[in-house]
């Protein structure tokens, strides 16, 4: 089985090595957020064609290994990736909102 992957005119191998540390590197993904973020990026990845080889979810950073078909742009993969993560985490963790300093970004 070859690395590549085929398209009707292309032949391709984008993976990227992508890591993301949380806002003032408060270290709060453990338990239930941390499954929660794990949930959500393997949804949106799948959603978007996206196949995640590995993610490490710790308390303070982010480590994702993914491969983005080359109809898509790796900063809108992550945009979305981290946007509506973010979104979803503050609608079901409503403690979150309440950090000083952060308001609605994580």
């Amino acid at each position: 089985m070859s690395r590549f992957k085929r398209l009707s005119h292309a032949i391709w191998h984008c993976t990227y090595h992508k890591v993301w540390t949380l806002k003032y590197r408060y270290r709060i993904l453990q338990g239930e957020i941390k499954s929660e973020v794990e949930h959500c990026i393997r949804l949106f990845a799948d959603q978007k064609g996206c196949v995640i080889k590995e993610l490490n979810v710790q308390v303070d950073p982010v480590h994702l290994l993914i491969e983005v078909p080359p109809k898509e742009s790796i900063s809108d993969i992550v945009g979305i990736l981290k946007g509506r993560t973010a979104i979803r985490l503050f609608n079901r963790f409503k403690s979150l909102k309440n950090r000083p300093y952060w308001g609605n970004r994580f």
